[in-house]
């Protein structure tokens, strides 16, 4: 892994991570999309193929549905799915709004890791893992307005069919059948097959 990649994202961190910690506070790290930031963080500099391969299964699709809702609203003026309208909201200064561009860059990034370290088909296991940590401890902690990694409103629309709690733990095998396990199969057929690992 060349070292100035691993200092130009180092460089990123230490501005991301202060600067969302000061204006969204420690909650907002709870995102699945944030998380993943740390844990790139960590594979970048072990060069690890089973970190990149959790990262980029939990994040391919979830990234890519934030990308169309981004483009949607830019150029057609509508939220075809949901989820970025924050980033159109002239109340937060638009250079806060701009960090979260990270979004459209971070499967690219993920992907040319793991050209570089390969693929490790434990990774889909890992991050569903991650995910069963981070679903219901982002719905304790975060408040129904957060919605972290939308375990209180999937797409908005507030659910009532279950306990919020019981919700959060119940939407990680469906994050796990509907968003990892196809992430990581594309992952793997896409990026993974110059240095296969696992």
């Amino acid at each position: 892994m060349p070292l100035a990649a691993k200092l130009a994202y180092s460089a990123w961190m230490a501005v991301w991570v202060p600067v969302y910690w000061i204006h969204n506070g420690p909650a907002n790290f709870l995102w699945i999309c944030d998380l993943a930031n740390f844990v790139t963080l960590v594979a970048i500099w072990r060069e690890s193929a089973l970190l990149v391969s959790s990262q980029l299964a939990g994040i391919l699709f979830i990234q890519a549905i934030w990308g169309v809702d981004f483009f949607g609203r830019l150029l057609l003026g509508a939220h075809p799915i949901g989820g970025t309208e924050y980033m159109f909201d002239a109340a937060s200064p638009w250079w806060l709004r701009a960090l979260s561009l990270f979004h459209l860059w971070m499967v690219p990034l993920l992907a040319w890791l793991m050209t570089r370290v390969g693929h490790d088909r434990r990774g889909v296991a890992l991050e569903t893992l991650i995910a069963l940590v981070l679903f219901p401890l982002g719905q304790q902690i975060g408040t129904p307005e957060q919605n972290l990694n939308w375990t209180w409103a999937p797409f908005g629309i507030e659910q009532t069919l279950l306990p919020p709690l019981l919700f959060a733990f119940a939407a990680v095998p469906l994050a796990a059948l509907l968003l990892f396990l196809p992430g990581d199969r594309l992952a793997r057929r896409w990026f993974g097959r110059l240095h296969p690992r696992g």
